[in-house]
């Protein structure tokens, strides 16, 4: 065989090689396609067959990963610390108490409080005032005062009680020797609500005075003759609680240029702090209509240090509210039965200035509201300084010879706007 013929020879079982091997090749390729098309379906027959009818998959273990020690990281899971709640031995949440401790002159004042702030009411404390003695609260308000303290420095504790987590550490006061007519820090820690006293017995205010300082001339509506007007440079009102919802839209569109509102009073029972429920909601409705204000608070104040509380509660309440009429003290009686009705002119002149003069230190016009008759008999009027003098005196023309900044002249007055009687008033302060 020549070259050639063995060249073609060779060339022809190449191609036959080549042939086979493709034939093989697809054939492997078919069955292995066959193979894994087969194990497809019969893995989604399965999961088909192991679906019930409310849609969970029979005979699986959700819950698996759980005991698979390696699925969490330990590292991770450890640092996560779950705070518990402390209890007593009957399983009760033991709370947490504050003690806060200050003084006005010759006295340390005691608060007990909880984690809201709130006063603990309804326990019977006791406090121990370092090289002093024990003081109880008896009357379990949560309030402890204690007078006649010399002045000085010292260290207030309060006793373990059964339930709460007392301070281990205890709290330093300094003891004041004089009053200094100025506002009190904490006294927020000391005003109440009026569903934590008796209102009956608390909230004595009297609007009626003597029959001396009334008669049948008096206004019972908002004046409206020009000669009067052209006197009074503002015709307004006061208000409090006593006169319930108010439309200060309609007042306003009534003639009314001003408005006194009570913020508070002094329990004439109970000695408390206790805010009118009325208050915000009469200062803002009457800022909003564009009536201009001033305050009022009823006192029961028996000493200084009394008269600086009440005055620092007026300052706490309204924060950062400016007035246009000044703070004035209503040291009107409480019906015979408050614990302020007895004092002598003296002790409640100095009441009021103590009053007035904490207001003015707090950079406010201070003022002072009676009647003519308890001017005349109840205060010094030489004695008080230089504040505004409100009067009350129902009559055409008031009989006082003194010197009065405003004139309360009806307490049976009518405005609408507010439903009943309103005591109605007249200013010549001059504020525009």
């Amino acid at each position: 065989m020549d070259s050639k013929a063995k060249r073609i020879s060779i060339l022809i079982v190449l191609c036959a090689l080549v042939v086979i091997m493709a034939a093989v090749v697809a054939v492997n390729f078919n069955q292995l396609m066959g193979k894994e098309k087969k194990k497809g379906q019969d893995v989604a027959d399965s999961v088909e067959q192991g679906i019930e009818a409310d849609g969970k998959v029979s005979g699986a273990d959700l819950s698996a990963f759980l005991r698979d020690d390696t699925f969490f990281d330990n590292d991770a899971s450890q640092s996560v610390a779950v705070e518990e709640t402390r209890v007593d031995e009957s399983g009760n949440p033991i709370k947490e108490l504050t003690l806060l401790a200050s003084s006005v002159e010759r006295d340390i004042r005691v608060k007990v409080i909880d984690d809201k702030g709130d006063a603990v009411i309804g326990q019977e404390f006791t406090v121990v005032v370092e090289d002093t003695g024990a003081y109880v609260d008896e009357d379990k308000d949560g309030v402890i005062r204690i007078s006649d303290i010399k002045p000085g420095e010292y260290k207030v504790s309060l006793n373990a009680v059964e339930g709460y987590d007392v301070p281990e550490a205890p709290v330093n006061v300094r003891v004041k020797s004089i009053v200094s007519y100025t506002v009190i820090d904490d006294i927020s820690f000391f005003v109440h609500s009026e569903d934590e006293v008796d209102v009956a017995k608390d909230d004595t205010e009297n609007d009626e005075i003597d029959s001396m300082d009334e008669d049948d001339t008096q206004y019972t509506a908002l004046l409206d003759m020009e000669e009067e007007r052209e006197n009074a440079v503002q015709l307004g009102i006061d208000v409090s609680k006593w006169n319930k919802e108010i439309d200060w839209e309609i007042v306003k569109a009534e003639g009314v240029d001003f408005a006194i509102i009570r913020c508070g009073y002094r329990g004439s029972t109970s000695g408390w702090l206790v805010k009118d429920p009325y208050f915000f909601k009469n200062l803002e409705g009457a800022r909003k209509a564009g009536i201009k204000v001033g305050v009022y608070f009823f006192t029961q104040a028996v000493d200084l240090v009394e008269a600086v509380e009440e005055a620092s509660m007026v300052v706490s309440l309204l924060g950062d509210t400016k007035l246009e009429y000044p703070v004035f003290i209503d040291t009107e009686g409480a019906g015979g039965n408050g614990r302020a009705d007895d004092l002598d002119p003296g002790t409640r002149t100095a009441v009021v200035n103590a009053f007035c003069k904490t207001i003015e230190n707090a950079g406010m016009i201070s003022g002072v509201y009676a009647s003519r008759n308890w001017y005349l008999n109840n205060l010094n009027q030489d004695e008080l300084n230089d504040q505004k003098i409100w009067l009350a005196e129902y009559r055409q023309t008031p009989e006082y010879d003194g010197h009065y900044d405003m004139w309360q002249y009806t307490s049976s007055g009518s405005v609408a706007g507010i439903e009943g009687r309103v005591d109605l008033n007249i200013s010549y302060l001059g504020i525009e």
